[in-house]
């Protein structure tokens, strides 16, 4: 079975400008996740999209790939799920079809090999088209979620669940994060959406899941890996 990585990079970031290359412990933030896919044994190939020429050199010194992303696929608006077909497109046509498309969002830098490996496991051992990575919600709409209604009250956002008295009561419920996506190329290319066709789900601690998109988050993960000890 072949299986390739794809971290997806663009240039432009509002929340924190330049994230992707900035340095967490001295290291850009975009080689954790290269790091990471080069470390899992059953990856053949990591590729880096982007639109960037300072991510693209980063990344090919890390040993990764790089596709050039064209600049439509690169804005603010544009659906990353586009961005996964033009890269899945690219690499057939440069070295075949390949069974498995794993992505790595540069914005987790905490996920580790095994979650990546368990990932890429879910998928092979169930029928879904793709796998996605959770982790448990501290908020629930069964219980402690609520919405303005047109009058200025509120209500649950379940309007079903008055019944759940307690949080330990109400269903499990999960956080999307973007530690791992895994999924057949195929459903991608056919598909416009994450949720078209069977989503499967790994869940992953909270300590790993976090999602960079601003400063706090940034500074977040660096006392965790300096906690761990890690050192750049």
């Amino acid at each position: 079975m072949t299986q390739y990585a794809f971290i997806f990079a663009r240039g432009g970031s509002k929340g924190l400008p330049r994230k992707n290359c900035k340095n967490l412990l001295g290291t850009p933030l975009i080689v954790y996740s290269i790091e990471t896919a080069l470390n899992v044994v059953n990856i053949d190939k990591v590729f880096v999209s982007t639109d960037d020429p300072e991510i693209a050199a980063i990344a090919l010194a890390a040993d990764a790939e790089v596709i050039e992303r064209p600049k439509h696929l690169a804005t603010d608006e544009s659906p990353e799920w586009l961005s996964w077909q033009h890269a899945i497109n690219w690499v057939t046509s440069k070295y075949g079809e390949f069974e498995q498309f794993i992505s790595l969002p540069a914005t987790s830098p905490l996920r580790s090999v095994q979650d990546v490996e368990s990932a890429m496991e879910k998928l092979n051992r169930s029928s879904a088209d793709i796998c996605i990575s959770t982790t448990p919600a501290n908020r629930s709409p069964y219980f402690n979620m609520i919405k303005e209604t047109a009058t200025g009250n509120v209500e649950l956002v379940n309007t079903n669940s008055t019944s759940v008295f307690r949080r330990q009561d109400a269903p499990q419920v999960y956080d999307i994060t973007t530690v791992v996506y895994v999924a057949k190329p195929n459903y991608i290319l056919k598909n416009n959406s994450l949720f078209d066709g069977q989503v499967t789900h790994i869940t992953v601690p909270k300590e790993r899941a976090i999602d960079i998109d601003d400063i706090y988050d940034f500074k977040l993960a660096e006392v965790i890996l300096s906690s761990k000890g890690q050192l750049c």
